[in-house]
């Protein structure tokens, strides 16, 4: 089942976010992976799952051709 993020996207535009395994629950979010990765070590995440929100989304279609 898909995970909506729409939520976190707006709220961490341009950043790095670091989740739970749950890949719902924020738990630290930086500028850079490193920054949000050590974040989440020091609240307690010990493998935090890192995404990066864009600053705009686009549309991609791809083509196997």
């Amino acid at each position: 089942m898909p995970i909506d993020w729409t939520k976190i996207y707006k709220k961490y535009k341009g950043l790095w976010v670091a989740m739970q395994k749950d890949e719902q629950t924020v738990v630290a979010s930086g500028k850079t992976a490193k920054e949000a990765w050590e974040k989440a070590k020091i609240e307690g995440c010990k493998k935090p799952i890192l995404a990066y929100m864009p600053e705009e989304l686009a549309t991609y279609v791809g083509s196997g051709l």
